[in-house]
């Protein structure tokens, strides 16, 4: 509740009782990022019983990594509406666009901050980088960004080509301004066992040039790409399933901030559920979570948050390490029965976890007797299956 406190009174545009309404729903203190299998809510009686049960059952997950401050903290929707950058609808999403800045001609932005947001144990480091884009290159949730690392391969010994983040920050960037984009970006080391060192040859150039960049700092985008990943908001009683690992947060990091942390359009309509998987390899791994669990107390009949750590367990059914596929599977009834009434299921992450998630799913279809290709064509064809791996 102290770090809470501490954290929203930083934002100069929440009001103290906004700032009291927000410690009080974190003091209750009995919400989790670990939700027990349940019913999805249907109607208003089962959703008051569903917040009865998180908000007095479930234990709290302890916090060990670090949240990001400033504008990219924990915020809440403030008064009045934040709707200067809808569409209309704000749904339509007929004139999205992307390659506004290209590789030939991109975009100069500016370094605005850089935050590590992982804890001393956490395997490597990753970084909140905020961006000022001046408000020129605009984008919606779900879209990436390139960035043109400075320098020359010297493989091909021309200029590095653009390395593509998927965006973190709602289309209003995380100052609410319209001006600035945030990306989540893990610094890429090569560990040289022989050594017993990080060997700097082999360092990821781009991630290691943003990880690096100080306030002020010219960066190069390009951007925006994809539209595979947009949330449809047409249909306000939507069910968002999200799965990703590690800085594959990002998309949903701005679907969660859309929905539950400002006062927009979608947010004031929303009447469904964002339902969150994240794996990473232990707690002080976990991003944005202490932004998630204010998400997840004041909108407990709307979101729930399910992590697989892997390092830290606790372990998989066959007792092995809880991986985000087992994750999944622990609650694949409720998953399977939310998409054949029309849910959305997202995936976000390393290209390595789509094997373990579809031979999960497959295993899953047999048991109900599906044909697993089948099942997933019919998710594809409807819409319902986004996938975003690198």
């Amino acid at each position: 509740v102290t770090r809470l406190r501490l954290f929203l009174s930083r934002r100069g545009n929440l009001s103290r009782e906004m700032v009291r309404s927000a410690v009080f729903l974190a003091g209750l203190g009995a919400a989790s990022a670990f939700v027990a299998p349940g019913v999805l809510p249907t109607g208003s009686s089962n959703r008051m019983q569903l917040r009865a049960t998180r908000m007095s059952a479930i234990p709290t997950v302890p916090f060990d990594s670090v949240s990001p401050t400033g504008p990219s903290g924990p915020t809440l929707p403030g008064a009045g509406d934040l709707d200067f950058l809808e569409a209309t609808p704000y749904w339509d999403q007929s004139g999205v666009t992307v390659n506004i800045a290209k590789q030939k001609d991109p975009l100069v932005g500016k370094i605005v901050s850089v935050q590590r947001m992982v804890g001393p144990s956490a395997p490597g480091e990753t970084c909140n980088i905020v961006i000022d884009q001046g408000g020129k290159l605009p984008y919606w949730e779900g879209q990436s960004y390139g960035v043109l690392p400075p320098g020359i391969d010297p493989k091909k010994n021309k200029p590095y080509g653009v390395r593509l983040y998927s965006i973190a920050s709602t289309r209003y960037g995380d100052d609410k301004t319209g001006k600035t984009t945030t990306l989540c970006v893990r610094r890429a080391t090569y560990w040289d066992a022989e050594t017993g060192k990080d060997d700097p040859a082999k360092k990821g150039v781009c991630s290691n040039y943003l990880c690096d960049a100080k306030p002020g700092d010219e960066v190069k985008l390009t951007g925006p790409s994809g539209k595979v990943m947009l949330m449809p908001e047409d249909d306000p009683a939507t069910t968002y399933i999200m799965v990703a690992t590690g800085t594959g947060i990002a998309p949903f990091r701005s679907f969660l901030r859309r929905l539950f942390g400002e006062a927009t359009p979608a947010s004031k309509n929303f009447k469904g559920l964002a339902w969150l998987f994240l794996g990473v390899a232990n707690k002080d791994a976990l991003l944005y979570d202490e932004e998630f669990q204010v998400y997840l107390r004041s909108n407990p009949d709307k979101m729930r948050m399910d992590y697989a750590l892997s390092r830290e367990g606790p372990l998989n059914k066959a007792g092995g390490k809880m991986y985000i596929q087992d994750k999944v599977e622990e609650y694949s009834d409720e998953v399977f029965d939310a998409l054949d009434k029309g849910a959305h299921m997202y995936f976000c992450g390393l290209k390595g976890m789509m094997p373990g998630i579809q031979d999960m799913l497959a295993r899953v279809c047999k048991e109900k007797g599906l044909d697993f290709e089948e099942y997933l064509e019919k998710l594809k064809k409807n819409g319902q299956w986004h996938v975003e791996v690198y």
